[in-house]
């Protein structure tokens, strides 16, 4: 695909050129000959040539029409490749997928202008999945594998980490791509968890709780939870003397168990009303 036109910098295209570095995603992967696949932004193709060398059946979804036409005339005689022509944050994935449940891999070179809102929708799609490898801008991947009272730490590294063991596999710097990136890049991996790593209660009240505590870094988590309007002053200075949590402290230093505890009392406490 070396003749299409140059990369639009508003998709986020850059291409992953470096053949050590899909070789490095491909092992990660783990990838079996009976395995389905997802790729999502697969552009040039250089990484869906090897996956569709590997696997019983492969699914690419590519925002970017001219790319998409230029791959679906590539693999049109290969059955088990197909072509999705469409907005992974748009398209109903589940039909695309079908019924496997937990039976798909997921790799992919994330477009970095996406990357936050790709990874949420699967997040919500988590039962298809079995394995994620995803190349991230390397300051996301680092959010997601932050510890408590890391700058890093924050809303994705809660709402992923209670559903995925995630683990950072190696730096990809930007002379691996074209056009080359300013910053480096990361394989992160993940694995869905069968259940919950703890009991929030409701997950949506997690998320409020979550969300709510680092709206205002540099306020406490009194104020944060406060502002959310997730309890009512007094309501909430009781919750967080329950839970044994200091309201003078920052979001960013609580553990998840913490703030599974401000959650699951929060959802007693709508339950009872």
């Amino acid at each position: 695909m070396s003749s299409l036109r140059a990369p639009i910098k508003s998709l986020g295209q850059n291409f992953l050129v470096d053949r050590n570095i899909i070789d490095k995603i491909i092992g990660c992967a783990q990838i079996r000959p009976d395995d389905a696949l997802l790729e999502i932004g697969p552009g040039r193709g250089a990484l869906t040539e090897q996956l569709a060398q590997r696997a019983a059946r492969l699914v690419v979804v590519e925002y970017d029409h001219v790319l998409a036409r230029a791959l679906t005339e590539q693999y049109r005689g290969n059955p088990r490749v197909t072509v999705v022509d469409g907005d992974i944050l748009a398209i109903d994935l589940a039909a695309v997928l079908g019924d496997l449940p937990g039976g798909w891999k997921v790799v992919a070179n994330l477009p970095y202008n996406i990357s936050s809102p790709v990874l949420f929708r699967l997040l919500e799609q988590r039962a298809h999945f079995s394995r994620l490898v995803l190349m991230l801008q390397k300051e996301v991947g680092e959010r997601l594998v932050a510890s408590a009272g890391c700058a890093d730490y924050g809303v994705t590294t809660l709402l992923l980490g209670l559903w995925f063991d995630m683990r950072r596999e190696f730096i990809v710097a930007p002379g691996c791509f074209h056009p080359r990136p300013k910053v480096d890049s990361v394989v992160v991996s993940f694995v869905p968890l069968p259940k919950p790593r703890v009991d929030v209660g409701s997950e949506e009240v997690f998320r409020r709780v979550v969300k709510g505590a680092f709206a205002m870094r540099r306020k406490t988590l009194f104020n944060c939870l406060k502002a959310a309007e997730l309890a009512a002053p007094d309501e909430l200075g009781r919750l967080l003397d329950v839970c044994g949590i200091d309201g003078q402290r920052r979001g960013e230093t609580l553990s998840l168990e913490e703030f599974a505890s401000l959650s699951r009392h929060l959802t007693g406490g709508r339950e009872k009303a």
